[in-house]
């Protein structure tokens, strides 16, 4: 299972940083919860890009690992979107609201993956 949750990780990162994404975070919360294995927190510029990634993740995760979130929630407004595909949540700020609520301060004790040496 963790293998397929770090394939997972790893393709959805990857997707954010074709698309642009700005400061591309992944939180390891296996250890310190049950609600996932990792957390993926990217920000957009705009609403619109937020909804884009949003997307575009969708649409990816699809086609290349047949996998659907099994939750999504803020589409429609685009300033948070979650993506909850069980073992990895994936957090799409606008950038003014990611420093607002500031998700990386409260799992400041999680380890935080280095997205471009694993």
């Amino acid at each position: 299972m963790e293998n397929e949750s770090k394939i997972l990780m790893k393709n959805i990162v990857d997707i954010l940083e074709d698309r642009l994404a700005l400061d591309i975070e992944v939180i390891e919360i296996g250890e310190l919860s049950i609600i996932a294995d990792y957390f993926v927190i990217a920000s957009g510029k705009t609403e619109l890009q937020t909804r884009a990634l949003y997307e575009h993740v969708d649409e990816e995760i699809k086609k290349n690992l047949g996998i659907d979130p099994l939750r999504c929630e803020g589409m429609q407004k685009g300033r948070w979107i979650a993506m909850d595909y069980g073992s990895v949540i994936v957090h799409i700020f606008h950038r003014e609201d990611r420093e607002y609520y500031d998700l990386e301060r409260l799992w400041v004790h999680a380890p935080h993956v280095d997205i471009h040496n694993n």
